[in-house]
This record gives C-alpha cells, sequence and structure tokens, in this order.
C-alpha cells in the first residue's frame, strides 16, 4: 500500500506526524455499506448536521495517538467531532474508514488500533467441543486464538472561522448539593471552563488559555456554552471585556470580537 506523508495542518503536533494515505486509495474500498464495520459501528454527534464545509472532501486518514491529546489538537485546530466508530474485528483495511468518511463528508479521520486479548481457553475448548460433535477435523489454526484488534475511529470537520474560537464545559460545583447534607455549592463554579482555545482566532490573539474559567463578557454572566454563544453573537465586530480566573487568580482580558 503507497502512503503519501502530509500533514493535516501545519500545527498538530498529536497526529500530523503519521498521515496513512489520501482518498487515492479510496477507489479500492469501495464497498456496500453493510460490509464495512466502520459504516455499521458509526455513532454521529451533532445530530448529524456536521459535516465538510468542501462540497466533495478529499478526507485525510492519520494514525492517533492518544485519544484525549488528539482530542484537544482536533479542537484547536479549528475542527470538529462528526462521529465515531469502535469495534473489534479481525484485520480490518484502513481503505474502509476512508471510504466512510467520504460517505459522511469528513475532513480528517484519526485511527486508533491495538491487538485484543486472546480468547480464553475455555473458548477455545468450545471450539473443540463443537468440532467432535459434527466429526469435524481440527488445523492447528482452528484452536489458535483468534487474531483480533480493537478498532477505534474518529471522525472530524473543519469549522468555519470563529468569532471568539474556544471549546468550552459547563463547571461542576465542587461540593454539589447534598439531599442529606444540604452542603451550598461553592463559587467556583461559576461560569465556563476553556477546554480548547483555537490557534489564531480572536481568543488566542486576547491570551486567553485552555484552563481558563471565563466568568463575564462586559460583565454579564457566562452560564454555560449556550449563553456563550449567544453573548458572542451580540458583540460580534465590538470589542469586549472578558472577567476571567486562570488557576484561581482574578484576570480581565480585552478581546476584538
Amino acid at each position: 500500500m503507497t502512503r503519501t506523508w502530509a500533514p493535516l495542518v501545519s500545527r498538530i503536533p498529536a497526529v500530523s506526524s503519521v498521515c496513512l494515505m489520501i482518498a487515492t486509495c479510496l477507489t479500492s474500498a469501495i464497498l456496500h455499506a453493510e460490509d464495512n464495520p466502520y459504516t455499521t459501528n458509526y455513532q454521529s454527534q451533532n445530530q448529524g448536521n456536521l459535516r465538510s464545509m468542501q462540497s466533495e472532501p478529499i478526507p485525510q486518514l492519520f494514525s492517533g495517538k492518544n485519544r484525549d491529546d488528539d482530542n484537544i489538537s482536533m479542537l484547536e485546530n479549528g475542527f470538529d467531532l462528526m462521529g465515531f466508530s469502535n469495534f473489534e474485528s479481525e484485520e480490518v483495511s484502513p481503505d474502509l474508514a476512508l471510504a466512510h468518511g467520504k460517505v459522511i463528508q469528513s475532513d480528517a479521520i484519526l485511527v486508533y488500533v491495538k491487538k485484543a486479548p486472546n480468547a480464553s481457553p475455555s473458548a477455545r475448548m468450545e471450539v473443540i467441543k463443537e468440532a467432535a460433535k459434527k466429526g469435524k477435523a481440527l488445523t492447528e489454526k482452528d484452536v489458535a486464538a483468534p487474531g483480533k484488534f480493537r478498532y477505534y475511529a474518529s471522525y472530524w470537520a473543519k469549522l468555519p472561522a470563529p468569532v471568539l474560537g474556544v471549546h468550552v464545559i459547563k463547571l461542576v460545583p465542587r461540593n454539589a448539593l447534598d439531599e442529606d447534607e444540604k452542603t451550598e455549592a461553592k463559587t467556583d463554579a461559576e461560569g465556563v471552563r476553556l477546554i480548547a482555545v483555537i490557534h489564531d482566532s480572536a481568543a488566542e490573539k486576547a491570551g486567553l488559555q485552555r484552563g481558563d474559567q471565563l466568568l463575564t463578557i462586559n460583565r454579564e454572566k457566562v452560564e454555560d456554552a449556550a449563553g456563550l454563544s449567544s453573548l458572542v453573537r451580540r458583540y460580534r465586530g465590538n470589542a469586549v471585556s472578558l472577567q476571567i480566573k486562570r488557576r484561581g487568580e482574578p484576570m480581565q482580558l480585552d478581546v476584538q470580537l
């Protein structure tokens, strides 16, 4: 199999070093959907509405390293997760991951493969017993531990240029309200936590960092991701003041949206 080495984007350190192949391999992977485990085991995110901005995208396939680190790296480089495939099987060609990526119109695919645990001795004994019932002769291959692998593939679409350029999560109080103790929620759960800051975005240029706690925009509280999006749309094109906490210390940053 010919491998073409090409970075997805110059600033994806976790996944740009290995590009398995590009869409020229798709010609060898035209199969019915029911024959493709990447298709039959695909779980869509974002209600399936997310897809490439290109009319005919050419998805690139990469060998993933660490899923958590790779996910952050993809978010920082302006991608969002479309969905993923997760299954266990004998050897499966990466062409099939590309074929499914083409169908769902993804821009990038990260594939993770690791050896699955061998079949247990009891499972192999069942094979022997079943063959004995049928009077079937067994070969060494029949009773050998099957060479199975665990496959995981994440599918990504490149997003339009962001207004602010952050991915956030809603903070959970350290001491959530307990039915027995009636403990009050702590104030350090205010706002949202930045889990990724997109490169070259307004947020990065203003100095926002992953891990920052975003509290307000122009003194208006940021309650969750939806509230943040609403405020960003309202102030688009304007300079705004952000109140944040960084490692527990309050800070103020000015951002041009």
